[in-house]
């Protein structure tokens, strides 16, 4: 089904056709959330919806299960659900303007997310952003292979050859930076690649990527990352 014809079947859900929850949870999982043509997310692409994040995955956004009620979210700096969707669904999705509150995107949405959010008062969770850019310790290439495996390569694909990513924009990596020479004059590779990992696309570095706070990313991980990618 698309989802204009599950749009129509959510108004419809009297019927027994679908739930709004049911029609969330679709949109939760379907770039076309966003209707821009150059968007390959989706809400499932950084967020699991299981209590504990699946083995094998390291998402820059926490698991919202049990998120929906929660007091704060993005560190605190969000206090209302849906502003902390339309920060995701504006600079990361590529969404035109926010989804409007009254929408029925909005609402299956939410609906989905209170699906999976048992507590009522679920705490905030930390999202410690890195202010300032600074080099790290390089640690163990076997890690470092691994930590790509599973916080890179769903986007970006194998290394060296990009096979299996996201989207032909992402970047392959390590091959990425044989140009940043050129484009970061005089700046160390490996402090593009921490900007970008650490900031996303903020600043204009790194394209639409999301950012990985403390978190969501050790230090000693990122530096095992840099160690397998030769920076």
């Amino acid at each position: 089904m698309t989802l204009a014809v599950l749009l129509s079947a959510c108004d419809d859900s009297e019927n027994g056709r679908v739930t709004a929850a049911e029609y969330g949870e679709v949109l939760f999982n379907d770039s076309r959330l966003s209707e821009s043509n150059f968007n390959s997310f989706s809400c499932a692409t950084c967020h699991a919806t299981t209590p504990t994040p699946p083995a094998g995955r390291m998402d820059s956004g926490y698991t919202l299960y049990d998120s929906a009620f929660r007091e704060s979210w993005w560190g605190g700096y969000e206090t209302r659900l849906l502003d902390a969707v339309n920060f995701c669904y504006v600079n990361f999705m590529r969404g035109v303007a926010p989804l409007p509150k009254d929408s029925p995107q909005s609402r299956a949405l939410y609906e989905y997310l209170v699906s999976i959010s048992p507590s009522p008062s679920a705490p905030a969770r930390p999202f410690t952003v890195v202010k300032d850019v600074v080099d790290v310790s390089r640690g163990d290439r076997a890690r470092g292979q691994q930590v790509y495996i599973e916080a890179c390569q769903s986007c970006h694909g194998a290394p060296h050859t990009g096979a299996g990513r996201l989207t032909e924009l992402a970047s392959i990596l390590p091959e990425v930076t044989n140009d940043y020479g050129t484009l970061f004059p005089g700046v160390p590779k490996s402090l593009v690649v921490i900007e970008k990992v650490r900031h996303g696309q903020f600043f204009g570095v790194g394209g639409n990527m999301p950012l990985y706070s403390l978190e969501t990313l050790s230090d000693e991980d990122l530096g095992a990352l840099l160690t397998f990618m030769d920076l």
